[in-house]
């Protein structure tokens, strides 16, 4: 479908089917202004998943539109520098986006293959998986070797849509863990908060 045609990427740095499979006991790490964010260990890795879900007063197609913007779906996602489409294909879209890192921590950039769909609910999802190698490593940027995560908006009736955002990575090269840790509840806090009060603007 054309309105899946596009995608917005996750931010910096955004899986119910791919992290579920490898992260466990959910617990809720930050519980704000309507928006929940939950962390989960994952087996293997010394970084956490995320999921942030919040209900936004606008509809699905409101939403959707706004991913879809792609260059300008970096002003709501957190810690985005720079983003841009670089090939479709159906309902297939490959993004590249820089992500922001505080010094001196190098920055890193992403390349996200994107399949999206929509159910017979009006559901609509994306599922993100990293694709490193999909275009040639850019100077002084840390490439994100891995990946996985998921959109998922859910119609609730009423102009109200359900947004869920997941996230399971390994950033490559060398993170302190403060900002680790931190990263995994701003990344879903502020990248809904942003995108609700956009949408909700309309």
């Amino acid at each position: 479908m054309n309105v899946l045609r596009q995608v917005a990427a996750v931010c910096g740095l955004s899986v119910l089917l791919g992290a579920a499979a490898h992260a466990e006991d959910w617990q809720l790490a930050k519980d704000e202004d309507g928006i929940k964010v939950y962390l989960s260990s994952v087996s293997g890795s010394k970084y956490k998943a995320y999921r942030g879900v919040v209900e936004i007063k606008a509809d699905v197609q409101t939403l959707n539109a706004l991913q879809e913007d792609v260059p300008g779906s970096c002003r709501w996602i957190h810690a985005c520098a720079e983003m841009k489409l670089l090939k479709r294909q159906g309902n297939e879209a490959w993004t590249y986006s820089k992500i922001d890192m505080p010094w001196p921590v190098t920055g890193r950039d992403l390349v996200l293959h994107v399949k999206g769909e929509q159910t017979a609910d009006g559901t609509i999802v994306r599922q993100l998986q990293a694709e490193p190698t999909f275009i040639p490593a850019v100077k002084d940027e840390i490439r994100v070797p891995k990946l996985v995560g998921e959109w998922r908006m859910v119609p609730k009736g009423q102009g109200v849509t359900e947004v869920t955002y997941q996230v399971r990575t390994e950033p490559g090269g060398s993170i302190p863990s403060w900002l680790a840790n931190s990263f995994v509840v701003d990344a879903p806090f502020n990248t809904l908060d942003a995108l609700r009060k956009r949408a909700e603007k309309r």
